[in-house]
């Protein structure tokens, strides 16, 4: 039997809310990324590689499909690690 590979994404979340992308182009041509809290202004930025050069990150690394959008939803979610988890 043929294993599906599960069709989870990461979805980034700050502040109980799904964080916003912004995409920039740049004068040589690439593209940078953002990440942005809407809530306390948390910003990550994300640098485009090409996909033959993410072998330098060993074998424990992992390439993620994320979920970014300009207008996520104003839904507040669930952390998945809540004050019910008590595990250390």
């Amino acid at each position: 039997m043929a294993t599906e590979k599960a069709s989870d994404v990461w979805v980034p979340v700050c502040c109980s809310r799904v964080m916003r992308f912004n995409k920039f182009r740049q004068a040589d041509g690439g593209d940078l990324g953002a990440l942005v809290c809407t809530v306390c202004n948390k910003n990550i930025t994300l640098e485009q590689e090409p996909l033959a050069t993410t072998s330098s990150y060993g074998e424990g690394a992992a390439i993620l499909s994320l979920l970014g959008s300009p207008k996520p939803p104003r839904t507040e979610r669930r952390s998945a690690a809540s004050d019910d988890d008590r595990t250390l």
